[in-house]
């Protein structure tokens, strides 16, 4: 079970791995071969960055409050 958990954290902080070095090669002029502009290519580096980190914070966050490890403080209240 742990290396299937591993195996979903590994995909997107790939991607956000890549959108890190798109945004940092953009600084420095260098343009990939799909994209043609440097501000797309940074936004979209941007984009995958969040993305990489919104999914990882989210699943540690599904996992923490599953096993009861998060303070009440920010548990989600039910209306």
């Amino acid at each position: 079970m742990r290396i299937i958990a591993f195996l979903i954290l590994v995909i997107p902080g790939i991607l956000a791995g890549v959108g890190i070095k798109w945004m940092r090669d953009v600084f420095f002029g260098v343009l990939h071969a799909p994209i043609p502009w440097l501000s797309l290519q940074f936004f979209l580096g941007l984009a995958m960055m969040i993305g990489g980190i919104w999914f990882i914070a989210g699943f540690i966050l599904h996992r923490d409050r599953k096993r009861g490890k998060v303070p009440p403080k920010t548990e989600q209240k039910s209306v």
